[in-house]
């Protein structure tokens, strides 16, 4: 049970407040109206943060969200009605966070509201992409299928994006390890040789190495707020549009990894796309949700084109054309399911299609990715120890003629 702080006034317009215990918000509105209360103001206390609006923000786990709806789908295909389906959840749902929300879903589907505005008050849990499928789903009497379908739409994202985090971390465990060698070198390392070769000349790589450690010795304290203000101004900068769109197109021209993000997107766009329209929403609408969802400016900036194409009673596979991002092949595909009205299927078969061959990509990019690492911590040792022995050689070049 939480508490609620409230601020209601009475039948003489008298302002009263109080503290009420209850599970949602909705069952403290409830109490009030019985009590002849007129609610004002309801906000939560006792550590639950709230929005503007007096609604609990909460965060979900995208594969969370999706084993819940296909639990959902499983009891309303066997014929189980909402309001004990949501009971059903509340008391299976291993995640607390979850469980709340379902909580005041089911409150707010008790007083009368539909599933899909039940689903709306929660906007960082359930986005526009699934209320749009479930408000599509509702109106045509297939809940149950568009559940499913979110479901399995859920696990294959979650899957992608899990593939591509799992093929970053030995990457980025080698650049890290590599910097801590290098950084440990130049602070504890180096130091030790610089006595030894006072007076034994130094080549330009030993000059090099001695200068770069006096300068981490010296102003090591500088450098968090050199990094610090890099990354500020770096995030300052990618929330202008102009910005994203000029790092997008510098990622997208990177061999191998920027076909692999390129593909990712498409992926993304053609998955989302074929799973709204399969489930009965509207192009257009379809079309927004898949633009914003995609995660690449540059792609997002062309379906929006490709919207305004479409809202003019035009095809969509003509402007998706001239933006070049699509290939040609999906481009003749999506061209072909326009004219045989098959667009949602043809969709999800090139979303499959795409994906099989971006993770064989996102493989062929780890695997160009790890030895340029270990390459660039070969050259740094390499350095390293060049620096150091150079000058020992020379010394005892010049003992042994003396």
């Amino acid at each position: 049970m939480a508490k609620f702080q409230y601020t209601a006034l009475t039948e003489a317009g008298e302002r009263v407040s109080g503290m009420l215990e209850a599970e949602t918000e909705a069952a403290v509105l409830r109490s009030l109206e019985d009590r002849s209360l007129y609610p004002v103001s309801v906000a939560g206390s006792g550590g639950a943060t709230k929005d503007g609006q007096g609604r609990s923000r909460h965060r979900v786990r995208a594969r969370d969200i999706g084993v819940m709806y296909g639990q959902l789908a499983d009891l309303i295909g066997s014929g189980v009605p909402m309001l004990r389906a949501l009971d059903s959840l509340i008391r299976s749902t291993v995640n607390p966070k979850l469980s709340v929300v379902l909580k005041e879903v089911r409150a707010s589907v008790a007083d009368g509201k539909t599933f899909t505005d039940a689903l709306r008050g929660f906007p960082e849990v359930f986005p526009p992409l699934h209320t749009a499928m479930v408000q599509a789903g509702e109106r045509a009497a297939f809940l149950d299928e568009v559940l499913r379908s979110l479901s399995g739409f859920i696990e294959r994202l979650d899957e992608l994006r899990g593939k591509v985090i799992g093929a970053m971390i030995y990457p980025a465990l080698l650049t890290a390890l590599g910097l801590a060698v290098m950084i440990g070198a130049l602070l504890f390392f180096v130091p030790k040789f610089e006595p030894l070769l006072a007076s034994a000349k130094k080549p330009l790589p030993t000059e090099l190495l001695f200068g770069a450690s006096k300068l981490v010795r010296s102003y090591w304290y500088v450098f968090p707020f050199v990094f610090g203000g890099a990354g500020a101004f770096l995030w300052t900068s990618l929330r202008t549009e102009s910005n994203r769109l000029l790092i997008e197109k510098w990622r997208l021209r990177l061999p191998i990894v920027g076909t692999a993000l390129k593909m990712l997107a498409i992926t993304r766009f053609c998955r989302i796309l074929g799973t709204m329209l399969a489930n009965g929403v509207p192009l257009l609408q379809a079309l927004k949700i898949s633009k914003d969802a995609t995660g690449s400016p540059l792609l997002a900036a062309q379906i929006a084109e490709a919207a305004e194409s479409v809202r003019d009673g035009k095809t969509l596979s003509a402007p998706l054309s001239a933006g070049g991002l699509f290939p040609d092949q999906i481009i003749a595909m999506i061209a072909v399911a326009e004219e045989s009205n098959k667009l949602e299927k043809v969709l999800l078969q090139i979303a499959d299609t795409v994906e099989r061959r971006t993770n064989r990509q996102v493989d062929d990019a780890v695997r160009l990715v790890e030895p340029l690492i270990l390459c660039m911590v070969a050259v740094g040792i390499g350095f390293l120890a060049l620096g150091l022995l150079l000058p020992i050689f020379t010394l005892a070049s010049s003992l042994g003629k003396s």
